[in-house]
């Protein structure tokens, strides 16, 4: 083990004897009493050293016999200690590309604040090049969305859409506008290449594939370029995901309201279906209206702002992200809109339907953090 204070976390001291890691309440931890000759032995856990080094270096700086695995211990037992070597073999390779590295570090730095233990960042930031996402829609919310997931570190992500690039298809961060006239999912996928830190694994160096040598899809995110199919899922299109256990997320604009959920955990959390039961029932004429609206030939373009797109987008693709690092975000089971002007982010939550086949009925928030907790054991072990 070579111990790092985590570089993310600023450091303060309070007063002569009291330390400050962290500058935001979410993750900032006191720590005291410190003397001096501990306060500066600090600077010395940057990573260049293991154990038996800084044993004889704090000797040399005075310090009693057992100090360093003590400081050391109750520095992780804070969650402040990193690992600069740990992660196993996935970061191992990781760390051995240096331009790709280098692209990653405010990712792995991140990582490391969010996962306490030494090593937990590098470790899941390796597992990303493993994972399949399937990004359904290439406008101006699927797009960046596909883009921001690659960047991240997903090794495989694949944009689904038919058609060619419209001018109102561009967006920062999304297709670009030499794009516009080329296929859009030729155009997707030359903007995921890109945007990329590296090359995709092989199927070898994946680790776990179906049988056609791919991956397993880890989830499926549903932004189609009419924000409207994510506002009201078609129950139909969601049924494949359902049969096969696909998680699956909601996220598009609609009329100046931006959509982002919600994450459904099949026959865990309330699917597309059990939406549609629920509107149903609160709003007779629900299910009229939207046969009217999906029937007849294709709007106008819709009214969907290039900031909230991009809001849209990246709150999409940073709540997948969380998911497929083993948490469950705040989208599970609920939905989150702003509406232009005021933007207002407000919190639906979507009740799994007992009349619904999906069978999620029966279950609880409870059950969905208990799986949390255990896909984050697995991907320790």
């Amino acid at each position: 083990m070579h111990p790092v204070v985590k570089p993310a976390l600023r450091r303060a001291w309070r007063d002569r004897q009291t330390v400050q890691f962290g500058m935001t309440s979410a993750h900032a931890v006191t720590v005291g009493p410190v003397d001096t000759a501990t306060g500066s032995f600090l600077a010395l856990l940057d990573g260049t050293r293991g154990l038996p080094l800084l044993r004889e270096e704090a000797r040399a700086m005075g310090l009693p016999d057992g100090r360093v695995d003590e400081l050391v211990a109750r520095l992780s037992a804070a969650g402040l200690i990193d690992d600069a070597t740990g992660g196993g073999p996935g970061a191992d390779a990781l760390r051995s590309r240096t331009e790709v590295r280098d692209r990653l570090r405010p990712d792995l730095a991140s990582l490391s604040v969010i996962h306490p233990a030494p090593g937990g960042g590098a470790q899941r930031l390796a597992a990303r090049r493993a994972i399949r996402v399937q990004v359904r829609g290439a406008g101006r919310v699927g797009a960046t969305i596909a883009s921001v997931l690659a960047a991240g570190g997903v090794g495989r992500v694949e944009v689904l859409d038919g058609g060619c690039v419209e001018p109102w298809d561009v967006a920062p961060g999304g297709l670009p506008a030499q794009s516009v006239g080329d296929r859009r999912d030729v155009a997707a996928r030359q903007l995921v290449r890109r945007s990329a830190p590296d090359r995709p694994p092989r199927a070898t160096e994946s680790g776990g594939s179906s049988a056609g040598g791919e991956p397993g899809l880890s989830l499926v995110i549903v932004a189609p370029r009419d924000g409207s199919a994510a506002y009201a899922p078609d129950p139909v299109a969601a049924e494949p995901w359902l049969r096969s256990g696909t998680p699956h997320l909601y996220a598009g604009v609609v009329e100046g309201t931006g959509v982002v959920g919600p994450l459904v955990l099949p026959g865990g959390s309330a699917c597309a279906g059990c939406m549609a039961l629920g509107r149903a029932e609160r709003d007779p004429g629900w299910l009229r209206m939207l046969a009217q609206w999906g029937s007849g030939r294709p709007g106008p373009v819709p009214a969907c702002d290039i900031a909230l797109a991009t809001s849209v987008a990246g709150l999409a693709a940073a709540h997948a992200l969380s998911f497929l690092d083993g948490e469950l975000p705040a989208t599970t089971g609920v939905r989150w809109e702003a509406a232009l002007p005021l933007l207002d982010w407000r919190r639906e939550r979507m009740l799994p339907h007992s009349d619904c086949s999906c069978g999620a009925s029966g279950h609880t928030e409870g059950e969905y953090t208990s799986g949390a907790a255990e896909r984050q054991d697995t991907m320790a072990g």
